[in-house]
């Protein structure tokens, strides 16, 4: 037996076709899915402190001349607040630990359609790159799948409004966020 499909056509669009839309999202997040590299291992992030993800030589690279801080009001779990504010551009680290596949913000539910995500790998892990492309460029996040259900997310946030562009906030984010991932392999 032969069955056909029709696409119907309307004046309104101009004569053209469009699939159902269920059908294209579903092919989309599964193009999408296959984009994040396998995990290389499992990092246990249970019980983990964000602020001691830093090492002292990592905050010196990354400019870090404050204590690192809890977060008086934490996303999504524990969160350390780390500043470099000794010289413009004025920025800022926050270092979360979520208790979350990163595929989420990928293809899940924690993705927004008003953000900008981008597949990569950080030191090998399946990681995204999160940012608001409108607007002036003001922060980007790195999160990175550490675990199954666990990421470590570290966001730069830019100070001094209009200081940095969001290529070199992301690459900031991304420099961070792989030192964490450092000093999280050499603990377990």
């Amino acid at each position: 037996m032969l069955t056909l499909v029709l696409a119907g056509c309307t004046t309104d669009t101009g004569g053209q076709a469009f699939p159902d839309e269920p059908a294209l999202a579903s092919a989309t997040q599964g193009a999408k899915a296959s984009a994040l590299p396998a995990r290389p291992a499992e990092l246990n992030l249970q019980g983990v402190d964000p602020c001691a993800l830093l090492t002292e030589p990592q905050l010196d690279q990354l400019k870090i001349n404050s204590k690192p801080r809890a977060a008086a009001e934490p996303i999504d779990g524990p969160t350390c607040v780390f500043d470099a504010d000794a010289a413009e551009p004025f920025h800022t680290y926050y270092v979360r630990t979520i208790t979350a596949d990163v595929e989420e913000w990928f293809t899940g539910k924690r993705r927004k359609n008003s953000m900008t995500t981008e597949p990569k790998a950080v030191g090998g892990f399946p990681a995204v790159t999160n940012y608001r492309d409108a607007g002036k460029p003001s922060d980007c996040e790195t999160l990175v799948g550490v675990a199954k259900g666990q990421t470590l997310a570290v966001r730069a946030v830019a100070v001094t409004a209009g200081a940095l562009t969001m290529p070199q906030l992301c690459g900031m984010s991304a420099q961070a966020a792989d030192s964490a991932l450092q000093t999280l392999k050499a603990r377990n």
